[in-house]
Formats: C-alpha cells, sequence, structure tokens
C-alpha cells in the first residue's frame, strides 16, 4: 500500500488524534491498536460502562498512571494536556472535546450515534461511523452535511461493508467490469466428504432450530460436490435446502450488503438476497448471468455467500469478494489463465480478500480522515434502498420491536421510501419502539404499525434525508417481497 507515501506528503498534521464512543469489542480494538498504529492516538474513550472504557486502554497496555476519569471537557482536556489518556462515562464530551480529530462512533444504537455523529459534525470534527444501524437509517444524509461542514463522514476499514465498497471502488479504477459482489458470512460451512458430516465453524450461539452439524443424507450428498457446468440452479436450490439446518445468515449480515448496495450501486437480486452456500470456485460459477450459467438475470448485483469447504481447505475468513471480467478480450484472457478462478466459459473471475480485521485495521479510516481529509468510502452514497423486516412471529400491540439480532423479525432489502403511512418502515426506526397493533407473523411491518417516539433525532434527520433524496415514488423497481 502507499498509505505512507500519502500521509508524509500530504498530511495536515503529523497525528491523528481519536476519540472512540462505545468500548464494545470494536471500538476496544481501535484503541489496542493505538500503541502499534503510528499517527495515531486515541486520546479519549467514552462508555456507559466505566469498567470498559477504562478496560480498553487497560487491555492496550496503558500503565493505570498514564489514564484518568473525566467527567467534564475542561478535565479531559486539561488531562489530555498533562500527557494523560482520558476514559469517561459521558460521550458527549468526546465530541465537544477540542483535543478529538475524529470521533469513532462505535456505540452499536442507532438513537444515540446520531446524536453523537451530528454533533461532532457541527463542530467540524470527523466521524468515522462505525454503528451501522446508524449508517442506514441516515447515513447518506450525515455524509451530505459533513461535507457541507467541511469535514469527513466514513465508512470503516475492518467492518466488511466498508471493504467491499474500497474493493469494489479499486475494481472500478482499473477497467474491471462488476458482475457481483458481496461479504462472507463470518460462519463458514465443512463438509466431511468421507464421513458425510457438515458443521458450522462461528463464534456466535447457536440457537433452534439451528444446530451445529448434522449428517448429509446419502442421496443428497451429490449435491455437496463442485457445481457441474449447466447446473447452478438445481444445485444452489438443493444444497440450500440440505443445509438450512445449519445457521444461516442474519439481519446484520442484511445491514451490511444494504449500507454497501446504497454506496456503490449494486442491487440485490431478490429482497432476502440469495445468500448461497458455495466454494470458492463456485463463487464466480454462481454469482455471474445467467446466460453464462450463473444465476442473475444481468449484472450489477450485491449478495452474500457462506464459505462450503472441506476440513483442509481455506475459506473466506469473512471477507469479501467481487465477480468480474474485463470487457476487451486479450485483457480478460489475462484475468482468467494468470490464477484467478474463473467460470466454465472463462466471462468471469472472483478475485477476493479472504479476512476482515473488524477494530484493528480501522486506523486506515482514521487516518485518512484526520491527515488527508478524504474518506475510505465513495462520493455516490444514496438511499437506493431500506433494510425493513417482517414479523417472524406474532406480534402484539404494546410490544417493544428489538435489533437486528432478535429472532421476533427478519429482515429484507427493499428500495428506499419515504415515511409515511403504509411505507415499509426502515428497520432501525423500529428498535426500542412499541407496535401500535397486533401483526401477524409473516407480515411487512410499516410506518403506520409503530409508535413513533416524540422528539428522535434519529426519526427527525431520516425526515430531512426523505426530504432531500427521495420522492413518492422509489428510485428502483422493487424486488418481490418474500414472507417467512
Amino acid at each position: 500500500m502507499v498509505y505512507h507515501h500519502l500521509y508524509s506528503k500530504f498530511a495536515r498534521d503529523g497525528q491523528v488524534r481519536a476519540g472512540v464512543i462505545g468500548a464494545g469489542n470494536y471500538g476496544t480494538a481501535i484503541v489496542t491498536q493505538d500503541p502499534h498504529t503510528p499517527r495515531l492516538s486515541v486520546v479519549i474513550v467514552a462508555d456507559i460502562s466505566l469498567d470498559a472504557a477504562r478496560g480498553a486502554y487497560l487491555k492496550a497496555g496503558f500503565e493505570p498512571a498514564t489514564i484518568a476519569y473525566a467527567d467534564s471537557v475542561e478535565a479531559a482536556q486539561s488531562a489530555i494536556e498533562a500527557g494523560k489518556r482520558v476514559y469517561t462515562d459521558k460521550p458527549l464530551i468526546v465530541v465537544d472535546l477540542p483535543s478529538v480529530d475524529v470521533v469513532c462512533e462505535s456505540t452499536g444504537i442507532a438513537e444515540a450515534s446520531v446524536v453523537y455523529a451530528l454533533r461532532a459534525i457541527e463542530n467540524r470534527k470527523h466521524v468515522a461511523m462505525i454503528t451501522k444501524d446508524c449508517d442506514v437509517t441516515v447515513g447518506p444524509m450525515l455524509k451530505k452535511l459533513a461535507r457541507e461542514a467541511g469535514v469527513v463522514y466514513t465508512p470503516v476499514d475492518g467492518d466488511q461493508h466498508g471493504l467491499f465498497i474500497q474493493f469494489y471502488e479499486w475494481a472500478k479504477s482499473v477497467g474491471l467490469t462488476v458482475i457481483s459482489g458481496g461479504k462472507a458470512t463470518d460462519g463458514e460451512f465443512i463438509y466431511d466428504d468421507e464421513t458425510g458430516v457438515a458443521r458450522v465453524v462461528t463464534d456466535k450461539p447457536i440457537h433452534s432450530p439451528y444446530q451445529a452439524s448434522f449428517v448429509v443424507d446419502p442421496e443428497d450428498r451429490q449435491y455437496l460436490q463442485m457445481i457441474p457446468q449447466g447446473l447452478t440452479q438445481d444445485y444452489v436450490a438443493r444444497r440450500t435446502a440440505i443445509l438450512n439446518k445449519l445457521p444461516q445468515p442474519g439481519s446484520y449480515d442484511l445491514c451490511e450488503m444494504t449500507i454497501a448496495a446504497n454506496y456503490t450501486g449494486l442491487s440485490p437480486a431478490v429482497d432476502t438476497l440469495i445468500h448461497a452456500p458455495l466454494r470458492i470456485t463456485e463463487i464466480p460459477v454462481a454469482y455471474c448471468e445467467q446466460e453464462h450459467g450463473g444465476l442473475f438475470d444481468r449484472a450489477g448485483k450485491i449478495d452474500l455467500a457462506t464459505c462450503l469447504r472441506a476440513p483442509t481447505e481455506s475459506g473466506l475468513g469473512g471477507g469479501v469478494f467481487l465477480v468480474v471480467r474485463c470487457d476487451n478480450a486479450y485483457s480478460n484472457h489475462v484475468l482468467t489463465t494468470k490464477g484467478q478462478i474463473a467460470n466454465y466459459d472463462d466471462t468471469a473471475a472472483v478475485i477476493y480478500r479472504p479476512y476482515h480485521l473488524c477494530g484493528v485495521e480501522t486506523s486506515t479510516s482514521i487516518l485518512m480522515a484526520g491527515l488527508l481529509g478524504i474518506d475510505t468510502g465513495s462520493d455516490d452514497y444514496l438511499p437506493r434502498y431500506d433494510l425493513v423486516k417482517i414479523a417472524a412471529r406474532d406480534i402484539q400491540a404494546g410490544e417493544v420491536f428489538g435489533n437486528d439480532h432478535s429472532p421476533q423479525l427478519v429482515a429484507r432489502i427493499v428500495p428506499a421510501q419515504p415515511v409515511a403511512p403504509g411505507n415499509l418502515a426502515c428497520s432501525h426506526l423500529l428498535v426500542g419502539n412499541r407496535a401500535l397493533v397486533d401483526i401477524p407473523a409473516g407480515t411487512a411491518i410499516t410506518y403506520d404499525m409503530v409508535e413513533e417516539p416524540a422528539g428522535s433525532p434519529l426519526w427527525g434527520l431520516r425526515r430531512r434525508q426523505d426530504q432531500t433524496f427521495l420522492t413518492q415514488e422509489p428510485a428502483v423497481a422493487a424486488p418481490r417481497l418474500e414472507k417467512v
């Protein structure tokens, strides 16, 4: 990479001072990389749990004597000027602090996230948006406001959608035609051909009705072999049915792909995404156009893949992938014969990044914002699509809607619509709010089914985004909305 050349030649300052709001797993990883990352100093960490905020510094190896608690901007500023790192349980200190250049918003709570992001932008601070719940709801408006204020609003390296956006931008910059792309789910399906056992490798808990492993029926095992030429649709359909006992992608996966679609203009083929279980070698076979043996009616699609592999094979590592071609015949010959994995007629090849390092590599986005004043997303961030929710079970009037990890609801990706009665509700405008009516299982949640919280900054900014970008007619044709 050429980052160090860019920093040394064009940096506006020698050091970037970052503040982290939300010391969960992701935010903590930003802090623990501080001592090892040139030009980056995390000067303050905020969390409602003081133990979490202080613990981020301790995990990074800072001596207790070098960190200090502060409950005001003045106290925090004095401590930093004295060479201390600050922790606090008052997040607004971070966005008001003169010693912070970049605010890393990592609360995971959209209602809180939008407050901190707006205040940071008003204070002329860059925002590294890690809370995808906020980004998927009002990200385009926040980016517009940041641009008008002369600061950066950016997705982050380390989160899959952020990495995918950069990967897509790179492909376009070197003249590749992007047929499709997406991210790998964190869990991978391991199939042992000798024993017939299929199992999942994941760091997430496994809940009923899913199971960690099972023995595949002998008559089904052929569908877990390499997809033969011309049989993609049959194999993917059968394989999906066979492996549906293992954990499937969650709403959080579709959330990231919604953000990526809004940044890139790639579109989902169906509102659920296909999310096929595929070997790396099968991605260009399945995720290309139907005329070349794939699943898509046309190029320009976004989707998920769950890596299917043998116990001794390497996987996708929760990374990102693109299926591409070169439109020049000679260039395409080079693409498909110099080590890249191609489909059967050599009209598409997969290129992939088999890792995402969460907060560990987020420093790239922070430094690009703070040193160069540029983001690691793209300029064409528009509210093309919304993540919406379907009731997975009967929901009673007065019941509180859960988040993307709740089994109460399942997600779909649809063309974005303004906040209005009868329109499908953006999923994170539901979270923590009550159902106004009884909602039968299988029902798509609309705005007239949810009680709008009084004075919500998130709902207010979403309406402003709708007025800025959306008309009553969706900008893209709606895919068919599948029921549960």
